[in-house]
């Protein structure tokens, strides 16, 4: 028996598994729904696309408060200089002084979970920055990732409903792992490349200081001779690329769900400020056909070989937030936010992202005047004829309010480009309007494949087990069939290796692209080792040598890692004065490194479990053992790579390893 709540209910529920047309909410049946309109293929976005308007703005109204992506986030102050002059590039002024120092607020984020979702979840990782310069903000608005799953803004809406957890029943949180999103990946072909990235260990960073930023999309760099360049945006963090294991990222979500942000506020709380350069890729205007890819598809990367990345700044966080919902909630960035020197290209998704972030602060945040929250404040002043609206926090005075006028002397002025006004790059734009895409953008898998081609023998091998682990995840044979065909046009290996684990056909057609071609900037094995503010965890078993146990201490702390003392309950000081833990609170996935010292007549259960877990996530173990049979009965093998005996070897070679990080070859 149904109750008048259910009948309410029936009338107002709409069954989209029901034969339909495709209509906007006022009815209008229409043609096409995977391309905003432009002008000719590779031409703007136009502002006549009702239909875009209408759908990218109820997505972006569709839930309050919290973002709708990237509402897991984390954020901290910071600065940012100039190495050298870029005037021959731009007439940005926090790109051509070198002297000026320009201040920044950072947040990282996670894009598919909730706010209350775990940090170490595989995901695409934002990194958004704000520049407050003397000309206004510039935001630039990125990911970790260089690429993304869409080539055009109408489809976002598509994509994040379909990785999102699913509307019937909520689940899976903070994951990608179910039928929906791979449905999604299956029925469309340009997700190819990012599916590659996010099922990587690009994916689980072990710190958000030790990843990339990019600023994905081609933007353009004008200088005062209104000469243009294409530019790509880079982030190269200053303590390299560095990831965690998957079996270890979801321990961690149950250990400590704040890690992430955990590790970012210790980090600047200990002085050990991250650092990330900022690196551009530039190609002369002249040169914007002359490669295998279309520069404005954000789902390809410039090839570092192709174009080389220029170092021209420092990035440096070096404040943390006083108030997390003030700062780091309220913040509001915008592609869209730029300065003279800086401007937009035709990219179909960029575009429509430049309408999407004002449409979405003004519903979060809750009106027009969010700029005149104070995070979000310029340093420089702004005046126009905006008035009055929900939170107006400035008191204007005088008559008048519009332009132009003759009341007030036509005040506010408008500004000649040659005095700092802005003005936008004269660009000629011709074509049919249309809904399409370009010819330029249907190649979906070569960059997937040289992205899989320049990864080093481990990452392969956690790719493949990524891919099995998800599409596997799925419940229906359909779309994990249509998801490893989608595989088979990469590799034809991975989706054999796939397909088997997982249970289901193999397509028959090999249709893998022929290429042998690298990148090696892609390969997270080519990067930067230090020791600074790796974690160790000192495990106790029995009465240590102290005075060896205060050496191996110094040493440590000359190389700035941190330590902790875990024993099986915490004793009175030993005058050694470092931080201690119990079994019961440390958990080797929390550290980078274990040194184990046991002197007595056996080691405890909870310690052998300790580095038998930092053994199978391939990271450093130190022994100092009073008997070398202590580690005979657990799956800990003494000759292999990373185990450091210091009884034979020196804590000195024990910190190498700990810089080092991972040992890959380790047989478990």
């Amino acid at each position: 028996m149904t109750n008048k709540k259910d009948e309410q209910l029936k009338k107002h529920t709409i069954n989209n598994e029901n034969t339909a047309p495709l209509t906007t909410n006022q009815g209008l049946k229409m043609t096409e729904d995977a391309f905003s309109l432009k002008a000719s293929l590779r031409g703007p976005t136009l502002m006549e696309d009702f239909h875009f308007r209408e759908k990218i703005t109820h997505f972006d109204h569709e839930r309050i408060p919290e973002r709708i992506v990237h509402a897991r986030g984390v954020g901290a102050h910071g600065i940012f200089q100039l190495y050298e002059s870029l005037k021959d590039f731009t007439k940005a002024d926090f790109l051509t002084n070198t002297s000026k120092i320009t201040p920044v607020f950072v947040r990282f984020s996670t894009v598919q979970g909730s706010k209350g979702s775990a940090d170490t979840v595989r995901d695409v990782r934002g990194f958004a920055t704000k520049f407050y310069t003397d000309e206004g903000n510039f935001d630039l608005v990125g990911n970790n990732i260089p690429v993304f799953f869409i080539q055009d803004a109408i489809k976002f809406p598509d994509f994040v409903h379909a990785v999102k957890p699913e509307p019937d029943t909520d689940i899976p949180q903070g994951a990608s792992a179910h039928d929906t999103f791979w449905d999604f990946v299956g029925q469309n072909p340009e997700t190819a490349h990012m599916v590659m990235w996010i099922m990587s260990d690009r994916a689980i960073p072990r710190s958000l200081r030790m990843m990339e930023g990019f600023g994905v999309h081609t933007f353009r760099l004008i200088n005062a001779e209104g000469t243009a360049h294409f530019v790509k945006f880079h982030w190269k963090p200053k303590l390299g690329l560095h990831s965690l294991v998957w079996d270890e990222a979801q321990r961690i979500a149950g250990k400590n769900p704040d890690f992430h942000r955990q590790d970012l506020y210790d980090a600047i709380n200990q002085g050990e400020y991250p650092e990330w350069e900022l690196g551009l890729q530039i190609i002369p205007e002249e040169n914007e056909h002359q490669f295998d890819f279309d520069i404005l598809d954000a789902t390809k990367l410039w090839p570092e070989e192709d174009v080389p990345v220029k170092i021209v700044g420092k990035l440096t966080l070096n404040r943390n937030v006083d108030n997390f919902f003030a700062e780091t909630e309220q913040i509001a960035f915008h592609p869209g936010h730029v300065v003279p020197g800086i401007d937009f290209t035709n990219d179909p998704l960029l575009q429509g992202r430049l309408f999407s972030y004002t449409d979405t602060q003004l519903s979060r945040l809750g009106g027009p005047n969010f700029h005149q929250i104070p995070i979000n404040r310029p340093v420089c002043p702004f005046t126009n004829n905006q008035r009055d609206g929900i939170h107006q926090m400035v008191i204007h005075k005088g008559q008048t309010s519009y332009h132009s006028n003759a009341l007030n002397h036509n005040q506010p002025a408008p500004v000649p480009a040659d005095q700092g006004g802005y003005e936008h790059y004269q660009e000629k734009v011709e074509g049919q309007k249309i809904r399409g895409r370009s010819e330029s953008f249907l190649d979906f898998y070569s960059q997937a494949k040289l992205f899989y081609n320049s990864l080093a023998p481990h990452e392969k091998r956690h790719l493949k087990s990524a891919l099995s682990f998800e599409i596997g995840k799925c419940k229906s044979p359909m779309v994990q069939t249509n998801a490893v065909a989608i595989l088979n046009h990469i590799d034809r290996q991975i989706a054999e290796e796939v397909a088997d684990t997982i249970g289901i056909l193999l397509p028959e057609e090999n249709h893998e692209i022929t290429s042998t071609k690298k990148s090696p900037a892609l390969s997270m094995a080519n990067t930067i080792y230090k020791t600074n503010t790796k974690k160790v965890a000192i495990l106790l078993t029995g009465q240590p040598d102290e005075k060896k146990l205060r050496k191996w201490i110094m040493a440590l702390l000359e190389h700035k890692i941190n330590y902790t003392l875990v024993e099986k309950k915490i004793q009175p000081s030993n005058n050694t004065g470092e931080t201690k833990e119990t079994y019961e609170i440390a958990d080797p996935v929390l550290f980078d490194a274990v040194l184990l010292i046991g002197n007595e007549g056996a080691i405890a259960k909870p310690a052998i479990e300790f580095i038998e877990t930092a053994f199978k996530h391939f990271k450093p173990i130190a022994l100092s053992l009073s008997h070398p049979d202590f580690l005979k009965s657990s799956s800990i093998k003494l000759e292999a790579d990373g185990i450091f005996d210091l009884t034979n070897s020196t804590i000195e070679q024990f910190i190498e390893g700990i810089a080092i990080g991972r040992f890959w070859d380790r047989k478990l």
